[in-house]
């Protein structure tokens, strides 16, 4: 449990920034607008890559590409699964009119249930936890590059 303790943590706190986020995004009436959730990304990547820093820093010599990659995508499963379950409960409790008006702002009129939009909320969340961690781990990986001119 110790080990993934960090991850969860980390998971907890991200979603916690992607909830307030969003709900200063709806004080302004800004979160039915689809271009301010390019930034849940950046706060998703930045989660990602502060929990695998420090699983770096307490590991030291014994870190690993494998266990680094794991708490990356811990964390951020983590993260979208808390958020997802937010982000239902408000859009289904808290402000029912949010997702008819999130849809008439996309043209094309979709007829979309919430479990629709809910889905798509969580393979987005997924999609940037996946690339967000193969990222991070590319500038923590430890080399294995031999000095050519020692």
């Amino acid at each position: 449990m110790k080990k993934i303790s960090l991850a969860l943590r980390f998971g907890l706190v991200t979603s916690v920034m992607l909830m307030a986020y969003f709900l200063v995004l709806a004080l302004f009436n800004k979160h039915i607008n689809p271009a301010f959730s390019f930034f849940n990304a950046v706060i998703t990547a930045f989660g990602i890559w502060e929990a695998v820093r420090l699983h770096k820093l307490e590991q030291q010599e014994n870190f690993s590409y494998s266990e680094g990659f794991k708490t990356g995508i811990i964390t951020g499963f983590t993260a979208t699964l808390l958020f997802t379950i937010f982000f239902l409960v408000y859009a289904t409790e808290i402000n029912t009119e949010f997702l008819p008006e999130l849809l008439k702002i996309m043209s094309g009129g979709f007829n979309a249930s919430s479990g629709m939009v809910t889905f798509v909320v969580a393979i987005m969340g997924v999609a940037t936890t996946i690339v967000a961690t193969l990222s991070t781990m590319q500038f923590f990986k430890n080399s294995r590059n031999i000095p050519q001119n020692p």
